[in-house]
C-alpha cells in the first residue's frame, strides 16, 4: 500500500494553488477591465491602474476557471488512488507577467509515479479528468450565458465606446489589426443561439475575453479539448489506446499528430512574406518540421524527407489558395508533444479488451472533443 501524502507535501501544492489564485485573479481583473494592473511609464515609475474592487471582480474568473481545471486533476487522482496507482496531487502552474496579457496560469499537472499494468486503468484514469472537467464546466456556462448583462455594460469596460452606442463594433473595429478576438467552438456556438436568453446580450467576439464566466468557460473548454487530442499520453491518447490497443494507437498517433502539425502551420510561409524576411523565415520553419517529425519517424532521412514535403505542400498551397490559413499557435504545443510529452503510448502488460460500457464511454469523449475544440482558439487580427 502506498504513503499518503505529508503534511509538507499537502502544504506544498496547497502554496502552489494560492499562488495560481492569486494570478488568476490578477489576470482576470486585467480582463475584465480591459487595462494592466500595472503600467511602467518611460522614467520607469510604477502606476497602479486597477482598483481593489476591480481586482477582486477577477475572482468571477479565477474561481470558476480554477475550479475546472481543480476538477479535471481530482479526475485523474482520484482515479488513479483506486487503482492503488502511487500519484502526486495536482501541481498548479501560476503564470502572470505584468507586461503580456495571460490567464494567470499554464494549467494544473499531477505526477504519476508507478507503471501502469492494465489497458483499462490507462483508460479510466485519462477519462477521468476531461469527463470530471467536462461536467463543471457544462453548468459554469450555462449559468454565464444566462446570466448576461445589458449590453450596454460594455461601457463600463469601455467608457469610449458610449458615443458610438450599440453598433460600437462597426466603428470599434472596422480595422480590427492588433485586435484579439476568441475562436469558436460547436458547444460555445449553441450556447449562444439556443441558451442564451436574448442573442442582443451576446457579446461581440472581440469583447468574450471580459465576461468573467463566459472567458472561463471557453478556457475550460480550450483545455479539455487540448487534453483530449488523440495524440500520444495526452488524455485523448490514452482515451484511443485503450479503445483500439497499442498496435493501431501507435499507427494512428503519428498521422494525427503530423494532420495537426500540417493544419498549424497552414499559411506561416507564403507570398505575404516580405522578401527580405522570406529566406530566413522559411529556413527557421523548415528546421521546425525537421525537429518535431525527428521524434515521430524512424530515421532523421526520413523525418528530412517528411519536412521537405511538408514545407513544399504549405508553400504550393499559400500561392494556389492565398488566403489559406492554419493556427500558428498550435506549433508551440505541436513542439512540446514532440520533444517532450511524446507521440507515441507504451504499452501495458495487460490489453484485456474494455467493457461495452467503457467503450461508448470513450465514443463520448470524442464527442465532447469535437464539440469543445476550436481550430483557432485566439485570433490576433
Amino acid at each position: 500500500m502506498h504513503a499518503s501524502p505529508t503534511i509538507r507535501e499537502y502544504l506544498f501544492h496547497f502554496v502552489l494553488f494560492c499562488f495560481a489564485l492569486i494570478t488568476t485573479t490578477i489576470a482576470g481583473a486585467e480582463w475584465m477591465a480591459a487595462k494592466p494592473l500595472l503600467v511602467v511609464t518611460t522614467d520607469w515609475q510604477v502606476i497602479r491602474l486597477l482598483t481593489k474592487p476591480q481586482v477582486l471582480s477577477g475572482l468571477y474568473y479565477s474561481l470558476p476557471f480554477l475550479g475546472v481545471l481543480t476538477a479535471h486533476e481530482f479526475g485523474h487522482y482520484f482515479v488513479a488512488r483506486y487503482y492503488r496507482i502511487r500519484v502526486t496531487l495536482p501541481y498548479y502552474i501560476p503564470f502572470w507577467f505584468p507586461l503580456l496579457p495571460t490567464i494567470g496560469t499554464m494549467g494544473a499537472v499531477i505526477k504519476i509515479r508507478d507503471r501502469i499494468f492494465s489497458k483499462k486503468e490507462y483508460f479510466d484514469v485519462g477519462i477521468a479528468g476531461p469527463l470530471a472537467g467536462f461536467v463543471v464546466a457544462i453548468p459554469l456556462l450555462w449559468y454565464g450565458f444566462t446570466h448576461l448583462p445589458a449590453p450596454e455594460h460594455i461601457f463600463t469596460i469601455h467608457p469610449e465606446y458610449k458615443k458610438l452606442g450599440l453598433d460600437y463594433a462597426k466603428t470599434a473595429y472596422a480595422n480590427p489589426e492588433g485586435s484579439m478576438a476568441l475562436g469558436k467552438n460547436l458547444l460555445f456556438l449553441f450556447f449562444e443561439k439556443f441558451v442564451a436568453p436574448d442573442p442582443a446580450l451576446v457579446p461581440n467576439r472581440y469583447e468574450l475575453m471580459h465576461y468573467p464566466f463566459l472567458f472561463a468557460g471557453f478556457l475550460s473548454l480550450f483545455f479539455t479539448a487540448m487534453n483530449l487530442l488523440p495524440i500520444g499520453q495526452l488524455d485523448g491518447g490514452h482515451i484511443l489506446y485503450g479503445l483500439i490497443g497499442y498496435r493501431n494507437f501507435n499507427r494512428l498517433s503519428p498521422v494525427f499528430f503530423v494532420g495537426f502539425i500540417f493544419y498549424a502551420g497552414l499559411g506561416i510561409i507564403g507570398p505575404h512574406t516580405p522578401p527580405d524576411e522570406r529566406y530566413w523565415q522559411y529556413l527557421l520553419y523548415a528546421g521546425y518540421l525537421f525537429v518535431v517529425f525527428e521524434k515521430v519517424l524512424p530515421s532523421p532521412r526520413m523525418a528530412l524527407g517528411l519536412a521537405a514535403i511538408v514545407f513544399c505542400i504549405h508553400l504550393g498551397l499559400a500561392y494556389l489558395i492565398p488566403g489559406i490559413k492554419g493556427y500558428p499557435g498550435w506549433l508551440v504545443f505541436g513542439l512540446l508533444l514532440s520533444r517532450l510529452l511524446g507521440v507515441f503510448h507504451p504499452p501495458a502488460p495487460n490489453e484485456a479488451p474494455l467493457s461495452t460500457g467503457r467503450k461508448v464511454l470513450g465514443w463520448i469523449t470524442v464527442v465532447i472533443f469535437i464539440l469543445s475544440f476550436s481550430p483557432a482558439p485566439f485570433l490576433y487580427e
